[in-house]
């Protein structure tokens, strides 16, 4: 559980452990049988990670993660969106700061307030009005222990209520003093507002730094725009790993 009035005021929380060692060594585990590589030369890890690992559909339904979904979101919330990260020696990448302003959709459809669109690995992705981005959370599961050294997010606090805005615009609102690097154990979780300015380092030291992105929304899209993992979610029959 995390303070939800000093969530919707700085826009992030870090949680104690939401998993157990050895569920976390189970998730490891998973991952490592499955030989995921690496997608480019700069960004370790898996798009849309639940394509290739169904079975981890039921950790985004985790007990622990749905106790905080349901303070911040309600217990209509749902997952959208989810993405393994993995920095390693070769490949050790930074991320200038930005919002993340892109959702995943079944399909192309012209709707007033959405767009550009862009394709990303054959999955359509349009940016929505704020007002969407507003009703939707993330929560990045740290599988390996995650100090400054090995790449840790920063946050630039309450920047979440400045709407979405140009990446032209960010700099005026990024003071680097006031930044928050959001060191983490295995287990923990950063719980997060998509339109919270962030960026990361790349590891001083680097080993593994596995990260589990889970985004969460709440709601329908405009004009019969889909959500494309809650789509596929009502046609698919999950078995638990956790």
């Amino acid at each position: 559980m995390i303070d939800i009035a000093q969530f919707e005021k700085e826009g992030f929380a870090i949680t104690a452990p939401l998993f157990s060692l050895e569920e976390v060594q189970q998730l490891i585990t998973l991952l490592e049988q499955q030989k995921l590589q690496d997608e480019g030369p700069r960004r370790g890890g898996l798009r849309d990670v639940l394509d290739n690992l169904p079975a981890l559909r039921s950790m985004a339904d985790h007990a622990a993660i749905r106790a905080v979904m349901n303070q911040v979101l309600g217990k209509d919330a749902f997952v959208v969106r989810a993405t393994l990260f993995d920095k390693t020696a070769a490949s050790n990448w930074k991320v200038p700061w930005h919002q993340d302003v892109t959702i995943a959709v079944t399909e192309r459809r012209e709707v007033p307030g959405y767009g550009p669109w862009s394709n990303k690995a054959g999955v359509m992705h349009v940016q929505p009005p704020s007002e969407v981005l507003e009703r939707m959370v993330t929560v990045r599961v740290h599988l390996d222990d995650c100090p400054a050294s090995n790449g840790a997010l920063r946050v630039m606090p309450g920047t979440h209520r400045l709407g979405k805005l140009n990446q032209n615009e960010v700099s005026p609102y990024v003071e680097e003093e006031r930044s928050i690097c959001c060191a983490a154990a295995s287990g923990e979780a950063l719980v997060m507002r998509p339109l919270l300015l962030h960026a990361s380092s790349a590891a001083e030291h680097p080993g593994h730094r596995r990260v589990l992105h889970f985004d969460y929304a709440v709601g329908d899209l405009a004009d019969g725009l889909e959500w494309r993992m809650r789509a596929e979610a009502e046609t698919k029959q999950i078995t638990p790993i956790c």
